[in-house]
């Protein structure tokens, strides 16, 4: 409780009353009520404004659709090496239709006609796959931490230079 409490003091506009030793039980349920707070999540933070879906399961998505791009891609690289029918015909689909929402790519594409629908299946199978197999998830934190901490670092000091008259050397 000691961690939620300290939180909640850092918060900008949450002004907490320790309660007696004797009254500390019920002040601290009745707390945990008034601000809808959970010991349980002491060790993450909360994310207001994302209604149903956490921060993850929007990334999540976001992934999603970039996975259907990548087998785009790749579905195109080995059909151009040996399908040049089938290569043409996708890419002509591709300029088309919006890359936006991978599943309704898809869901278009199976219904433009039969040998699309072979397309659209192994797009599919590709992107399965890619995020399964291929995709490089240990990665992809090593990578968003450090562009996170590069990005910090390179704001702060250019606001330093920029509120301090320091000139480059």
């Amino acid at each position: 409780m000691e961690c939620c409490l300290a939180s909640l003091m850092r918060a900008p506009s949450v002004s907490i009353v320790l309660p007696s030793k004797s009254s500390r039980r019920s002040s601290s349920l009745h707390l945990r009520q008034l601000v809808g707070f959970h010991p349980s999540r002491c060790q993450k933070m909360f994310v207001p404004g994302f209604g149903e879906a956490s921060p993850e399961a929007k990334a999540a998505a976001n992934l999603h659709q970039f996975f259907t791009f990548v087998a785009i891609k790749i579905v195109l690289a080995q059909l151009q090496s040996y399908n040049r029918e089938a290569y043409e015909e996708l890419m002509e689909f591709v300029s088309r239709n919006s890359l936006n929402d991978g599943d309704q790519f898809c869901r278009r594409l199976m219904r433009e006609s039969p040998r699309h629908k072979g397309l659209a299946l192994r797009i599919m199978e590709v992107r399965s796959a890619y995020s399964k197999r291929d995709f490089e998830w240990d990665n992809l934190q090593i990578l968003a931490h450090k562009m996170v901490d590069e990005s910090n670092t390179r704001l702060m000091r250019d606001y330093v230079k920029e509120t301090s008259h320091i000139e480059d050397n």
